[in-house]
C-alpha cells in the first residue's frame, strides 16, 4: 500500500500508468467488498489491460459504503446534490487528495503563493462535507494573503475585494458556483483581469442552462475572455480545469475512457461522443475505477463535456444539464 501511494503521482508514462492501474485494481477487488462483489457479478477474465478493468457505476457511491477499510475515516465528503440521497466518499488519507488538487493546480492554474483566490460557494459552505470546499480552503491557506477567502451571498463584497486585489499585481482566482456567478453578473462588474473557474450547479436557485449559455452571459457581463471549469467531484480525489477551448487535461495519475452508450464494455472512437469512464489513481483506499453518468468525448487527448444521460440526476458540481 505504502508503494502504491507513492508511485500514484510518480507517473511519467502509459506503461507505468497501466502497471500500476492493473495493480491498484488487484489490490481493490480483493479489500473492497462492494467493488468485489461487483467484479465477481461480472463473472469477466482478469484484466491484463486497464480496458478490460470493470468500472463501478457512480451511484454505487450513494448506496454504499465504496472503501477498502472499515475503520472510521478521518475525512467524509458527501456530495452537492439538491435532492434525494447525497453520495458519501471515505477518505481515509487527506494527504493523497491534498497532494493529488495541489499538484494538478499548480500544473494547470498556477502557485496558490502568487494569487489571491476568492471563492463564491455558498451553498457547498451551506451544506457541508465538501471536497470542493476542503480543496479551495487549502488553497486560500497557501496564498497567505489577507484578502483571499470565501465570500457567501455578497456580489458587492466580491467586487469591492476584486479592485483591491488588483492592485497587488497578483493573479486574481474567482471560484464559483453558477447561479452565484450569475448574481455576481447581474452588476456587470469588469473582471477582466481574474481567472474565473466555475464550478457548476445552479441548486435550484436559478434556470438551467446549458455550459456554453452559461458562459457566454458570464463572459459578455463580466468582461473576461474565456470561464474555466473545474472538473472533479465528491466520488474522485482527482480534477481537471478547462482551458479557452473547454477542454480538460487530467493528470497523469488520471484517465478518461469513453465508452458506448449502449454498451459499457465497448469503447468509442476518439471524437465519438459516449459515457464518461474515469482511472483515478488517486482513489486508492475506494475505488480508482468509476463509470459516471456524464457525457464527453476525447479531442486531442483532452476531454470535452457534452452533458449526461437524460435519467441522470442533475450534477451538484462541475457540469451542467446541455
Amino acid at each position: 500500500m505504502d508503494k502504491m501511494d507513492q508511485r500514484v503521482f510518480q507517473i511519467s508514462n502509459e506503461e507505468d500508468f497501466s502497471q500500476l492501474a492493473l495493480e491498484i485494481f488487484r489490490f481493490q477487488s480483493k479489500n473492497n467488498p462492494v467493488y468485489r462483489e461487483f467484479v465477481q457479478r461480472l463473472n469477466q477474465p482478469t484484466p491484463t489491460k486497464i480496458q478490460e478493468i470493470p468500472f463501478l457505476p457512480i451511484s454505487f457511491f450513494k448506496s454504499h459504503q465504496v472503501r477498502c477499510y472499515t475503520n472510521q475515516a478521518p475525512i467524509i465528503f458527501k456530495s452537492s446534490g439538491t435532492v434525494g440521497i447525497r453520495s458519501t466518499h471515505y477518505v481515509e488519507e487527506p494527504k493523497l487528495y491534498e497532494s493529488s488538487f495541489e499538484k494538478t493546480y499548480r500544473a494547470q492554474v498556477g502557485a496558490p503563493e502568487n494569487q489571491i483566490i476568492l471563492a463564491l460557494l455558498p451553498n457547498y459552505i451551506e451544506q457541508g462535507e465538501s471536497s470542493l470546499v476542503y480543496m479551495v480552503e487549502a488553497l486560500i491557506r497557501q496564498t497567505n494573503h489577507p484578502l483571499s477567502g470565501f465570500y457567501l451571498n455578497d456580489p458587492v463584497k466580491i467586487i469591492d475585494i476584486y479592485n483591491q486585489a488588483k492592485s497587488t499585481r497578483k493573479k486574481i482566482i474567482l471560484f464559483g458556483v453558477s447561479y452565484a456567478l450569475l448574481d455576481l453578473a447581474d452588476y456587470q462588474p469588469d473582471l477582466s483581469e481574474a481567472l474565473i473557474i466555475e464550478t457548476g450547479g445552479m441548486k435550484g436557485r436559478r434556470k438551467e442552462l446549458t455550459k456554453e449559455e452559461l458562459h457566454q452571459i458570464l463572459k459578455s457581463k463580466l468582461n473576461v475572455a474565456y470561464i474555466s471549469s473545474e472538473y472533479g467531484m465528491t466520488e474522485l480525489l482527482s480534477q481537471a480545469y478547462s482551458d479557452s477551448e473547454g477542454l480538460f487535461t487530467p493528470p497523469k495519475w488520471m484517465k478518461v475512457l469513453i465508452r458506448e452508450t449502449n454498451d459499457p464494455f465497448a469503447y468509442a472512437l476518439e471524437g465519438k461522443t459516449g459515457g464518461i469512464n474515469i482511472i483515478d489513481l488517486a482513489n486508492l483506499n475506494s475505488c480508482s475505477f468509476i463509470a459516471t453518468q456524464d457525457l464527453g468525448k476525447i479531442i486531442d487527448s483532452k476531454l470535452q463535456l457534452m452533458g449526461r444521460f437524460d435519467n441522470s440526476d442533475i450534477r451538484g458540481c462541475n457540469l451542467l444539464v446541455e
